[in-house]
C-alpha cells in the first residue's frame, strides 16, 4: 500500500495577509505525515518594482517578466517570501527546506515559446519537468519541501512558472510513489453554487457532477479552468484535488473533486 502525500498550494491572498499567513503555517505544520508546500509571490513583487520605477506587465492575467522583472521576482519569491515561510514553519518544529525548482535540478522546464505575446522570462513544465526522485528522498528523511514559483531551463536561466502549474506537475510525478491529494487553498471555502453564498458550497464533485454542474451553467467563469485543472491532476493519477479556504484546513468545509 502506498504511504499517502498531501500537497497544498497557497497564492498571494494570503501571502499578503501575515496574520492569516502565520495561522495556516501553524496548521500546517500540525498536519501529520508526508507534505509539501508550494507559494505563490503575492503583491510583494508588484510594489517592490513600483518602488524601482518598473510598472508590472500583466497580460490576460498573466505576468510578463523580461529581465529587470524576473530579478525582482527571484529575489521576492526564492528570497524573501520563501525563507520567511520556512523560517516560520521551523518554528513550529516543521522540519522545511526551501527550494527553487533549479535546486537539485529539482524542475527544470523551457521558456515559454513566443507565439503572440512574448511573455518573457516565463517557465512552461509537465510532470516529466519534475524530479521526482530528488523530492522522494527528502520525504523519506522528514523534510517537508516548501517550493516557490521559480524553476530553471538547465541552461543557466530561472523561469518565472505559474505556481497551480507547479502543484499539479509536482502531484501529478508522485502520484506513482504515493497516494496523493492535492490542496489548492484560495479565497473561497470551495466551489460554489453562488459565489456570494458560503451556504451553497459543494462538498463533492466527481466527473457526472461536474458535466452537470456545466450544463445547468452553475458553474462558470473563473472556476472553469480550477476544476479542468482538478480533472486533469486527477486523471494523471492523483487520488483527489481539494479546494479550501486556508483557514479551513482542520475542518470539513471544503470541496473535495475525485475521478
Amino acid at each position: 500500500m502506498k504511504q499517502k502525500l498531501k500537497v497544498y498550494k497557497i497564492g498571494g491572498g494570503i501571502i499578503d495577509n501575515s496574520d492569516e499567513l502565520r495561522l495556516f503555517l501553524s496548521d500546517f505544520s500540525k498536519i501529520q505525515g508526508n507534505k509539501i508546500l508550494i507559494h505563490g509571490g503575492g503583491k510583494g513583487a508588484n510594489q517592490v518594482l513600483k518602488q524601482l520605477g518598473i510598472e508590472p506587465k500583466m497580460i490576460e492575467g498573466r505576468r510578463v517578466t523580461d529581465k529587470e522583472t524576473l530579478d525582482v521576482v527571484i529575489s521576492f519569491y526564492a528570497g524573501t517570501t520563501n525563507k520567511n515561510i520556512v523560517a516560520t514553519l521551523q518554528s513550529f518544529s516543521c522540519n522545511a527546506l526551501g527550494l527553487s525548482g533549479a535546486d537539485a535540478n529539482a524542475i527544470c522546464g523551457i521558456k515559454r515559446p513566443v507565439k503572440k505575446i512574448d511573455y518573457g522570462f516565463v517557465g512552461d513544465i509537465t510532470a516529466e519537468s519534475v524530479n521526482t526522485s530528488f523530492i522522494d528522498i527528502l520525504i523519506k528523511q522528514n523534510i517537508t519541501p516548501v517550493f516557490c514559483a521559480i524553476t530553471h531551463d538547465g541552461k543557466g536561466n530561472l523561469l518565472n512558472t505559474n505556481a497551480d502549474t507547479i502543484s499539479a506537475c509536482i502531484a501529478s510525478s508522485l502520484a506513482g510513489l504515493y497516494d496523493v491529494e492535492l490542496h489548492y487553498c484560495f479565497d473561497k471555502i470551495g466551489v460554489l453554487k453562488d459565489v456570494n453564498n458560503d451556504d451553497s458550497l459543494i462538498s463533492e464533485i466527481d466527473s457526472e457532477k461536474y458535466k452537470e454542474l456545466l450544463s445547468k451553467n452553475i458553474i462558470h467563469d473563473g472556476m472553469i479552468p480550477k476544476l479542468k485543472n482538478a480533472f486533469n491532476v486527477i486523471n494523471s493519477g492523483v487520488n483527489s484535488v481539494i479546494l479550501e479556504h486556508p483557514k479551513n484546513l482542520n475542518n470539513s468545509i471544503k470541496t473535495v473533486i475525485t475521478k
